[in-house]
């Protein structure tokens, strides 16, 4: 078989092709929301923990976010008995929800 330039101009167009749809199929793949979460910031993290563990009556925060789908910001705790509770806050850091471990998604 001859390899004409014609020949490898389309070889060279399928493969950038197929290299495209492979990056915008990864890309797609790993554009989970959990890519996007950002941490409270620091100048913020004070106010929004302690309003979480006033709700949960305590607990240890593991981890938190901002702009949250659900709020301004979300504040997991871990409670003594090893139950997670997400408390969800908005911008003046009053709750607007919460969710637990056993929660079907329904706000308390």
């Amino acid at each position: 078989m001859k390899l004409t330039r014609k020949r490898i101009a389309v070889v060279v167009a399928a493969a950038a092709v197929v290299t495209a749809g492979t990056v915008g199929a990864a890309r797609a793949l790993s554009s989970d929301d959990e890519t996007h979460e950002q941490p409270i910031p620091a100048s913020e993290l004070d106010q929004a923990e302690q309003a979480a563990l006033a709700e949960t009556g305590g607990g240890t925060v593991t981890a938190t976010e901002v702009d949250d789908e659900e709020s301004k910001y979300e504040v997991e705790v871990t409670l003594d008995d090893g139950s997670q509770v997400d408390v969800q806050l908005d911008e003046n850091f009053q709750v607007v929800g919460t969710e637990g471990d056993d929660d079907s998604g329904s706000d308390d």
